[in-house]
């Protein structure tokens, strides 16, 4: 395993993230699904995967208060206490989503910021994250008390660092700049929607994130499976029932066809998984810090890990790159 530095801090990061959304719980079936997925893994479940992601040396851990409303934190947290050295561990989690039916069940505000930090604390039994990321922006909060409250929680000893997720550009650019204004914590992060399927980022995001230091750490890297095979291949659990990835990407579209096509025909010449070459184009990017990747089969992780020491012919690149077709922004709500 490779280790960076988070942009311009001084925290040294694994090149691949784990992210958590599959570990926690899928619903009942009387529960209300919101926040759970069906695709989900039980804490049993999960184990293999948390205890594989150790030993590849993956000491960066992603998830968020939202994931299967919250029981992602609980088997996380449970695990890590368990089985490793808190410090040794970049642990992140995000806040904004909505955690309960009432007022102020979401976004966020101060009180919000406040409440769920220490929620997710104490489901993750820490009593600090590495890593504490606004999972969207909150349009009914102005961004001055969200930086502030956050701020406060990093002087509070009870967040290391702070981030932010899909957003538009000039959000975040607004954000940077008030947080130098008034001398808050400023983000040093961004985790937001990139691969071979989905590429808008490109045109501002990475640009702005290069200027000012900020260290990228893509969700969806692999479009939610499908740049892990043919184009026409058998639906998986999560591809039949994940609603989200559904509204984001179609299996219908020509242009994305065009896409995979050309990445399994790289990938054949190379003899390597499709995952190897869709990562490895991911981290050949200067701005790419860690993609975001989740595991449910034992060679997910094991993919993406190779894929750090696998590298792309510039011709190669631009073969990837040459079928992609501009596609409306995805992801911010």
């Amino acid at each position: 395993m490779e280790y960076v530095n988070l942009g311009r801090t001084g925290l040294k990061v694994s090149r691949i993230c784990l992210g958590c959304m599959t570990y926690g719980r899928p619903p009942a079936p009387d529960e209300p699904k919101a926040g759970r997925h069906l695709w989900a893994m039980n804490e049993q479940e999960s184990q293999p995967f948390l205890r594989q992601a150790l030993d590849l040396g993956i000491n960066f851990w992603d998830t968020a208060n939202v994931y299967s409303s919250g029981d992602s934190e609980r088997v996380v947290g449970r695990f890590l206490k368990a089985n490793a050295r808190r410090e040794a561990i970049v642990l992140a989690t995000k806040v904004q989503g909505v955690m309960r039916d009432e007022p102020n069940g979401s976004g966020l505000s101060r009180k919000a910021i406040t409440f769920e930090l220490d929620q997710s604390l104490r489901r993750l039994e820490t009593d600090y994250v590495d890593l504490y990321q606004i999972h969207r922006w909150d349009y009914g909060t102005p961004i001055e008390e969200t930086l502030e409250a956050l701020h406060d929680a990093v002087k509070a000893g009870k967040v290391r660092y702070i981030g932010a997720s899909s957003m538009y550009s000039w959000q975040f650019a607004k954000a940077l700049y008030l947080a130098d204004l008034h001398g808050w914590t400023r983000f040093v992060s961004m985790q937001n929607h990139l691969n071979l399927l989905y590429r808008e980022e490109e045109r501002e995001m990475l640009p702005l994130c290069k200027d000012q230091g900020i260290g990228v750490i893509p969700w969806s890297p692999l479009a939610r499976g499908r740049l892990t095979r043919p184009w026409q291949s058998e639906q998986t659990k999560r591809s039949e029932t994940d609603r989200f990835g559904n509204t984001m990407y179609s299996r219908t579209e020509e242009d994305d066809k065009r896409v995979v096509d050309r990445l399994g025909e790289i990938a054949k010449q190379r003899g390597v998984p499709q995952a190897q070459i869709a990562v490895a184009w991911l981290l050949n990017k200067p701005e790419v810090t860690a993609p975001i990747v989740g595991a449910t089969k034992p060679n997910h992780l094991e993919d993406a890990v190779t894929a750090v020491s696998l590298k792309l012919t510039p011709e190669e690149i631009a073969a990837l790159e040459e079928p992609y077709a501009p596609h409306p922004v995805l992801g911010f709500s």
